[in-house]
């Protein structure tokens, strides 16, 4: 059995204008960025995404459309979260997918993590949903954590990642992202001494920062030296990033381009988007093993702007001003994937 494991930023998947059921002081925090945001701009966003993930692959030996588990952020809440799944089965009637949402409301504008699955073939552990905080000084970026179970009864621990951005500057606010990491790493940790040094874990996520920056290498503990991984004893994860880098995808006009990033800021191509894995996935210890190479940036060619100097092509914010918006975009990311096979 195979499973191909995916993760998106959704850029702002934010409940129409007005939307009754908004905190107020969410309201108040992002009514510019939202003026002008219609019910049938947020329908036609919410249909983008969903051909956004049509468009990622089953695993190699599914003839059925879209990721088996999919994590996300940048979503308000779960209105925005049953609009997506109605979204998904008009346009993937095969899959019969679920939502695990934490309703976080911590970030400074309220945006949150969460899964998508394939309840036919995964089912989350009664009792093993988390939200971690990350703590700053203006607000907080939740990671969640869901165990999830085959059909066989193999478990994977999975993590949706979203790490405090790089508003005010790359090092002005690198601690924040630092905390980030330290929180990831400590409930790897935890994860570890509860179910064993071979347990099957992945960490997915924007993490506003590169593989190589010390938020992911020093202080989540991840790693492209797949050895020091097999041999550690602590938690540590290979970062599987690092060999999507240069990969080639096709623009909407048929044309071949290099994509250097899962997204692009100014021109340069940056690897927020990462895939983590554990050494249980890694050596194959137990039933689960991660296929190393399938790890990609998914970039149907609708996604992809014709220009080398940008990245996927987005779908935007009003900010007063709709006609801004672009209908045929999606995000400002690319997702990733990965498969992963059960023994």
């Amino acid at each position: 059995m195979e499973y191909r494991v995916a993760f998106w930023n959704l850029e702002n998947l934010f409940a129409p204008e007005g939307h009754p059921d908004r905190e107020p002081w969410i309201a108040r925090a992002v009514a510019r960025e939202l003026a002008g945001w219609s019910v049938r701009l947020f329908e036609r966003k919410v249909e983008q995404l969903a051909a956004g993930i049509a468009s990622i692959p089953g695993a190699e030996a599914s003839s059925i459309a879209g990721p088996d588990l999919l994590g996300f952020c940048e979503v308000e809440n779960r209105y925005v979260v049953d609009a997506l799944l109605a979204a998904l089965a008009h346009r993937v009637p095969g899959r019969d997918y679920r939502a695990v949402h934490v309703d976080a409301a911590n970030d400074r504008r309220g945006i949150d993590t969460g899964f998508i699955y394939d309840a036919a073939l995964l089912e989350p552990a009664a009792g093993e949903l988390f939200s971690h905080f990350v703590m700053r000084r203006t607000g907080t970026r939740d990671i969640t954590q869901q165990t999830f179970r085959t059909r066989s009864g193999s478990e994977i621990v999975a993590f949706a990642n979203h790490w405090p951005s790089r508003s005010g500057g790359h090092y002005e606010s690198s601690g924040f992202r630092a905390t980030a990491g330290e929180t990831l790493g400590y409930w790897h940790e935890r994860v570890r001494e509860l179910k064993g040094r071979d347990v099957a874990a992945i960490a997915i996520g924007d993490f506003n920062d590169d593989p190589g920056d010390a938020s992911l290498c020093i202080h989540a503990r991840a790693t492209r030296e797949r050895d020091d991984v097999e041999g550690a004893t602590s938690a540590r994860f290979f970062n599987l990033s690092w060999s999507y880098l240069r990969q080639r995808s096709t623009t909407a006009t048929g044309r071949e381009r290099m994509l250097y990033g899962t997204l692009y800021f100014r021109g340069n191509g940056y690897v927020f988007d990462q895939i983590l894995v554990s050494r249980g996935l890694l050596t194959g210890s137990g039933p689960l093993r991660v296929r190393e190479q399938s790890a990609r940036i998914e970039a149907p060619a609708p996604m992809v702007h014709r220009s080398k100097n940008q990245g996927p092509i987005r779908f935007g914010l009003p900010r007063g001003n709709p006609a801004s918006i672009n209908p045929d975009g999606f995000s400002d990311h690319f997702p990733v994937s990965v498969v992963i096979e059960e023994r």
